[in-house]
């Protein structure tokens, strides 16, 4: 394990205490089509609206009705493509389980937190998380050399970072893209 700092990002309500939680999302009502929908676009996001009203028993503009209404209501909040990381010099994997400082367990450190980690182009994830520690990261890095300078240069410069927990990916075996 190794020593670093923190800060933190959005918040959408404020509590009663001036703590900041997320704001509480309703959840779309999707039907079957709906489902395959989603299903269809997560294996592959660039289908033509017509191969996608093909796959889903759809006439096209029903298709593109659905698939705009999941658009404007949030449900489908992108489309991206898949980097060959290795392929652009980034074969490196690490997760890192970062904790903050819990005397500095305040929205402005997690905000700062949040807010330094997004201007780190190395890293291609991460989440507040419950448990022993309070951010999992995902970074990719050029080599191991890489990832230690990320570690000393950036992550361990942010304030608030107490601690973080390296763990190597040696080989991805399924990515989470579907439903």
């Amino acid at each position: 394990m190794t020593t670093p700092n923190n800060p933190a990002g959005p918040a959408a309500s404020t509590g009663a205490a001036g703590a900041t939680a997320p704001a509480t999302v309703e959840p779309h009502r999707l039907d079957d089509i709906d489902h395959r929908i989603l299903a269809e676009l997560s294996r592959d996001g660039r289908l033509s609206n017509t191969d996608l009203a093909r796959r889903v028993g759809l006439s096209a503009s029903a298709c593109w009705t659905r698939v705009r209404a999941l658009e404007e209501s949030g449900v489908i909040k992108g489309y991206t493509a898949i980097i060959d990381r290795a392929a652009i010099g980034l074969p490196e994997t690490v997760v890192v389980e970062v904790t903050v400082d819990k005397q500095k367990h305040t929205g402005d450190v997690l905000e700062g937190f949040e807010a330094a980690i997004e201007s780190m182009p190395q890293v291609i994830e991460a989440s507040l998380v419950a448990g022993d520690f309070d951010y999992y990261l995902r970074v990719a890095a050029s080599s191991t050399a890489d990832y230690e300078h990320f570690l000393r240069e950036k992550l361990y410069r942010v304030p608030g970072v107490r601690q973080a927990r390296s763990i190597f990916i040696l080989r991805e075996i399924a990515r989470p893209l579907a439903l």
